[in-house]
């Protein structure tokens, strides 16, 4: 089992969700974070000023995924979010070493 953190642009949202549910994913949390990596942010004008944002708007998906549909997730992220531009996302597989679901005591994969 893997444990899986994107971080992507908010506009590839809706199109990353619909391909992992295309492909059976069943489950993700979504959350709206806020960050830069090497961009640094970006630099605006408003009315004449110059504002200087450092953290960006972004979408951090995590996912609890077995070996296989991990493997097929990175690729569909991967696929979907991947424009050639700075700012397009990163990508964060660690091992899950166990999952529960509290409701009715499975472990493992039948927990996922």
């Amino acid at each position: 089992m893997n444990y899986i953190i994107a971080i992507i642009q908010p506009s590839q949202l809706e199109a990353v969700q619909e391909k992992l549910t295309a492909a059976g994913v069943s489950g993700m949390t979504v959350t709206e974070v806020r960050g830069y990596g090497r961009q640094r942010g970006k630099t605006e004008i408003y009315r004449g000023t110059e504002y200087s944002i450092n953290f960006l708007p972004k979408i951090k998906l995590e996912l609890a995924l077995d070996d296989k549909a991990s493997a097929e997730a990175v690729d569909i992220i991967t696929e979907v979010c991947k424009s050639g531009r700075i700012g397009d996302g990163k990508i964060f597989t660690f091992p899950l070493t166990e999952a529960l679901r509290i409701r009715t005591g499975e472990t493992g994969s039948e927990a996922l």
